[in-house]
């Protein structure tokens, strides 16, 4: 599910005692940077080089492998870029910190099974997930106004896509494509050139749209899945030029606020550039 999706995007980076560990989404389960895992119980400055050394300890004394129960995962660095990184599983991980003799061992255990148990329950009950979502975006600074209409568009996104493969869209790539027409229609602009303009790279669009900009895109994903139903339109060329018409119906409208308002609704503001909430404010604990 798309809402879902959002989640796991929002969520990739875990907090235990002040420290950031990069976590990704596979196969339903959670997996840990171990190198960060490390970090956050030893404070160590060098991570790599002492989960080298444990490597070769633990085969020493044990003769287990510990790259048995590791995989490879692409996980994005501090520079921005993604590179493959040792990851473990929650069940890994316990294993791996049995080894790591450290004070923040059994805190770090109740916190690890905490955050698997929370996917699981976001699995059995999406509504967890829509709870999670709201409080991770208060956490954040967004307003309750904003964070309502950013849910119902996530709503409208989700109906949208399971339009798209029932109808025959195939993966990412043409979910892209239809997206990008919509949002030629509605805005004048290309999802990346979007992101372009207002200065966003990694970071989700419309995590930095403003009310407006939030509206029309709803109006012009949810015109275009009606535009699906009425016609029951099949295949990827039909869905565009649906996804095209969709589009032009919140541009048409956009255009005719814009003359009202004697100002663009298209904006370069985005909420990196905008007061965050002052961390002395209380609001609901990040639950991971």
């Amino acid at each position: 599910m798309q809402q879902q999706r959002d989640l796991i995007e929002m969520t990739k980076i875990a907090i235990f005692k002040g420290k950031k560990i990069r976590k990704l989404l596979l196969g339903g389960e959670w997996w840990f940077s171990i190198v960060d895992v490390i970090e956050a119980l030893t404070d160590s400055t060098q991570p790599s080089k002492y989960w080298t050394a444990m490597k070769v300890r633990i085969q020493r004394e044990d003769g287990f492998q510990l790259s048995t129960i590791c995989r490879q995962l692409k996980l994005e660095s501090s520079d921005g870029k993604k590179y493959e990184t040792d990851c473990a599983n929650t069940e890994g991980v316990f294993r791996i910190v049995q080894s790591i003799p450290s004070p923040k061992a059994e805190p770090f255990k109740r916190w690890l099974a905490k955050v698997g148990y929370e996917r699981v329950q976001e699995i059995e009950n999406p509504e967890l997930a829509t709870k999670r979502m709201r409080v991770l975006y208060k956490l954040k600074g967004y307003s309750d106004n904003w964070i309502e209409k950013r849910m119902r568009g996530v709503a409208i996104r989700e109906e949208l896509t399971d339009e798209w493969k029932n109808r025959g869209a195939k993966g990412r790539h043409d979910y892209e494509i239809l997206t990008t027409e919509i949002s030629k229609a509605t805005f004048g602009l290309t999802p990346s050139e979007y992101k372009k303009l207002k200065g966003l790279k990694r970071e989700n669009l419309r995590d930095h749209m403003d009310d407006f900009e939030l509206i029309f895109n709803m109006l012009g994903e949810k015109a275009t899945t009606e535009i699906h139903r009425q016609e029951n339109s099949k295949g990827v060329i039909k869905l565009k030029l649906d996804a095209n018409r969709g589009g032009k119906v919140a541009g048409i409208s956009r255009k005719e606020l814009e003359k009202e308002l004697g100002r663009s609704v298209v904006s370069k503001q985005n909420f990196l550039k905008r007061p965050r909430v002052k961390k002395s404010l209380k609001g609901p604990k990040r639950s991971n």
